[in-house]
């Protein structure tokens, strides 16, 4: 169940929801009888999708497949048993231990499938065809944004492969990260413009002061836009720290925050440093997550009042 971070929430704000899943359900034919003009509802469809695109090596079971979905079993299996009498599912051997059979597609259930998937695309080409490219990345990029604040992407989904690049930094990247660090942290924690301003000095001093050797900046891009980063910079000759790890909301769930921490304790160990340190707020949670799993433990906390909040800083530190 979500956490409920308010008692109260705006009218407009629950209006304007509304507005969008009218337009968006009449925009994509959710309202049509018929999936894309087929003879499959658009929950059968989605049944049909799900089966053909299930990983190699495994076959769902209706219970799975339910819970996938999260359709009631009963719906389901008349859906099933709609597929299994017109040659479109079959059901795997009886299984000795009681569980339910394995389904899967048929080859005449693939050739149904075909047809339907090819038109998908080619109606989501044509959405997209409509809009200029940077129009697209905004559109996608709003997309994912919804996926990952409702948690909809399953597992499966979030861990699928998306193409990203990292690489050092260049002429205009640090306004991008003051800049979206000062946007993100306000609408996120509530960090007032204190915070943009401290930022805004880090990067400062890492420009003016940076050692090629011993010190990085790596920016991640997704679609050609810039969607994270970090700082690796030099504390002591023997103690590095790392900084502004920062990603995209539309960009998290795709493991570029744990690659950009795991680039800074790589560079770290081949600059020589023996330990990298990092100084962060009790209640970034993701962020912290990112730092546990990468070894890092924390070693102090201290409450403090900044950027116009109560916080608890963190210390952490990983030996290298």
């Amino acid at each position: 169940m979500p956490a409920l971070y308010s008692a109260a929430v705006p009218e407009r704000r629950v209006a304007a929801v509304r507005r969008f899943t009218r337009f968006y359900t009449r925009r994509i034919g959710v309202l049509r009888e018929h999936l894309l003009d087929s003879a499959f509802s658009l929950t059968a469809g989605r049944v049909l999708y799900e089966l053909a695109q299930w990983p190699e090596g495994s076959r769902p079971t209706a219970t799975a497949l339910a819970a996938k979905l999260e359709l009631d079993q009963g719906y389901l299996s008349r859906i099933l048993r709609g597929f299994t009498q017109r040659g479109l599912v079959r059901k795997g051997k009886h299984a000795p231990d009681g569980r339910q059979r394995p389904l899967e597609l048929t080859a005449q259930g693939r050739r149904a499938f075909a047809p339907l998937d090819a038109r998908s695309r080619a109606e989501v080409a044509a959405l997209l065809a409509s809009l200029a490219a940077p129009e697209q990345q905004r559109l996608v990029g709003a997309m994912q944004a919804i996926e990952d604040l409702l948690g909809a992407g399953d597992d499966d989904a979030r861990a699928r492969a998306v193409p990203y690049l990292l690489r050092s930094h260049r002429a205009g990247d640090m306004g991008w990260v003051i800049h979206r660090h000062g946007a993100l942290y306000a609408q996120e924690y509530g960090y007032d413009e204190r915070f943009e301003a401290l930022v805004a000095t880090i990067a400062a001093h890492f420009i003016e002061h940076f050692d090629r050797d011993r010190e990085r900046c790596w920016i991640a891009e997704m679609d050609g836009e810039i969607v994270g980063s970090v700082f690796l910079v030099r504390k002591t000759s023997t103690v590095a720290k790392l900084r502004l790890l920062l990603v995209e909301p539309r960009a998290r769930g795709f493991g570029i925050g744990a690659r950009l921490v795991d680039e800074c304790v790589r560079f770290a160990r081949a600059a020589g440093y023996r330990r990298l340190v990092l100084w962060t707020q009790s209640e970034l949670a993701a962020a912290r997550r990112l730092y546990e799993r990468a070894g890092f433990r924390r070693v102090r906390a201290e409450a403090h009042r900044s950027f116009g909040k109560k916080l608890v800083a963190e210390t952490w530190e990983l030996g290298l």
